[in-house]
């Protein structure tokens, strides 16, 4: 493209830059688009990193969200293992990582998320995995042979998802986490004590109410010490602590950052020709009537679709409830809306700790709804929730089922 002008630019390679594509072509089938990716890869899934490529149901090719021919097909323009170094608002350029400068007419901000780190002594230890990216898969399946040691830092999404994972792979898994149980800020104390306890039975060596204060190597193994004085030996150490939104692109052009990058209902930035899309994007949530941000793969996927038919023109507000997924060993969930502890809740089991739906409520109305072991109910939690009546715990039992 002669001097490096496009119609569309797309900086961000994960999946909400990769749906933006296809947004803009049911729109504009002859725009010039070019998508800018960090990683060796075109757009591929995230959740069969933690699940189904370590349990034989896919293999590395089935993941990605389209072939390379799809962009071929469509015209678009694919820079890969690039970083953009610097976004002009005013003048609508990008200079990437080779010093190369491009012009747009839209852009797309789907920055995503990096890992957050451990901020102790060693936490920056060559071989620790922050397991986020297709390269952490490849590089811990090397790594992860039958009877290996392996010690998972964090509770939470990817910390749960990826120990279960090991232990069925037949490793030695131990959890390190300062919550009482698993994924503490999404199951109520009864469920997560419960799956838990599930863990354990399975093999898995739980350590509750207890974090890493330093991390050294010797030769081959990882010695992590605990604030509770346990001195933890490892081949394979992976820390699952959230992700910080990318944000330093947005924060350079003088976009309005709050916990992400600020968009209002058309996924537009502060500046109108600038917009962001997927983990990074903090974004009017009409169903709950808040701002939220969201890093989820229907999220991404969703918003990223949105955001490139509006910068197409469609216009279209983004109104969706995305929901999330997890499997955890024989337990496995969908959830919709706002799922956290902070909300009072109610489970109508169907039994308990394993089939059932869970409510998360203020002052008595439906915020969020998990659906435990109970499938292809979204749509209905998410008419209970945009319904917004006050409700008892009688009108909930066998509202879900």
């Amino acid at each position: 493209m002669a001097d490096g002008q496009y119609t569309y630019i797309i900086i961000g390679g994960g999946l909400a830059g990769g749906y933006a594509v296809q947004g803009i072509r049911e729109r504009d089938a002859g725009g010039s688009i070019l998508l800018i990716g960090s990683e060796d890869y075109l757009p591929y899934n995230r959740p069969p990193l933690t699940k189904q490529l370590w349990f034989g149901k896919k293999k590395v090719e089935d993941i990605f969200a389209k072939n390379a021919d799809f962009y071929a097909e469509q015209h678009v323009d694919t820079v890969l293992m690039d970083t953009v170094q610097e976004l002009n608002a005013g003048e609508k350029t990008i200079v990437d990582g080779n010093g190369q400068r491009f012009r747009y007419q839209k852009l797309l901000l789907a920055t995503g998320g990096a890992p957050r780190r451990l901020s102790i002594p060693g936490g920056d230890l060559e071989g620790i995995s922050y397991y986020r990216y297709l390269d952490d898969y490849f590089a811990t399946r090397a790594e992860a042979g039958e009877g290996k040691r392996a010690l998972i830092i964090g509770g939470g999404f990817i910390g749960s998802e990826i120990a279960a994972a090991l232990n069925i792979n037949k490793l030695h898994v131990t959890l390190l986490f300062p919550d009482e149980y698993l994924v503490a800020r999404v199951f109520p104390e009864s469920l997560g004590r419960a799956i838990t306890r599930h863990y354990a039975e399975k093999g898995v060596t739980l350590l509750t109410k207890d974090e890493p204060t330093a991390i050294e190597r010797k030769g081959a193994t990882f010695v992590t010490h605990t604030r509770n004085g346990q001195q933890l030996e490892s081949e394979i150490l992976i820390a699952g602590i959230g992700i910080a939104p990318t944000t330093v692109l947005a924060e350079m052009a003088g976009l309005t950052v709050n916990n992400g990058i600020v968009v209002n209902e058309f996924l537009q930035t502060s500046h109108p020709d600038i917009y962001a899309a997927g983990d990074v994007a903090n974004f009017p949530y009409q169903a709950l009537g808040e701002r939220r941000r969201v890093e989820h793969w229907d999220n991404a996927v969703t918003m990223g679709k949105y955001a490139g038919r509006n910068m197409a023109g469609a216009g279209e507000a983004y109104t969706y409830m995305p929901y999330f997924f997890s499997d955890l060993f024989e337990f496995g969930y969908e959830a919709v809306g706002d799922v956290t502890t902070k909300l009072e809740t109610f489970a109508d089991w169907q039994k308990e700790n394993d089939t059932g739906v869970i409510y998360y409520l203020r002052e008595g109305k439906v915020r969020g709804a998990m659906m435990c072991n109970v499938w292809n109910k979204v749509d209905a939690a998410r008419e209970l929730i945009k319904k917004g009546a006050t409700v008892t715990p009688d009108d909930l039992r066998g509202a879900i089922k």
